[in-house]
């Protein structure tokens, strides 16, 4: 396999990278929030985007692919936010298993 050269230049986006923190609600339940890790450069590139009817509402979705360096601690279920635009991270991939990039593959959220 032939290793990705990657421009440092192309990772413009100043994300910061949110991993899920659950909060007792004192009834026996819990309230979904999250809470951030970190913050990183990244390269965000979208995909596709589909529209469709839920409920009787009108729905959407975008794909992104986002690039960031490789780090050993990302999981499905984390999120990336950039203001207030938020990517859920659905999969991950070392795209030249050399250990330098992870390319994540994101659905935008609302908006």
């Amino acid at each position: 396999m032939r290793a990705i050269t990657l421009d440092p230049g192309q990772m413009s986006a100043r994300l910061e990278l949110e991993i899920r923190d659950d909060v007792s609600d004192g009834q026996g339940g819990v309230v979904t929030g999250f809470s951030v890790l970190t913050s990183l450069w990244a390269r965000i590139e979208p995909v596709s985007s589909g529209h469709g009817e839920r409920a009787g509402e009108q729905v959407f979705a975008v794909t992104h692919r986002i690039w960031i360096r490789f780090r050993d601690d990302l999981a499905a279920g984390m999120r990336f936010r950039r203001g207030l635009r938020i990517f859920a991270v659905r999969a991950f991939r070392d795209p030249d298993e050399t250990g330098r990039y992870l390319v994540c593959d994101c659905t935008e959220e609302g908006r």
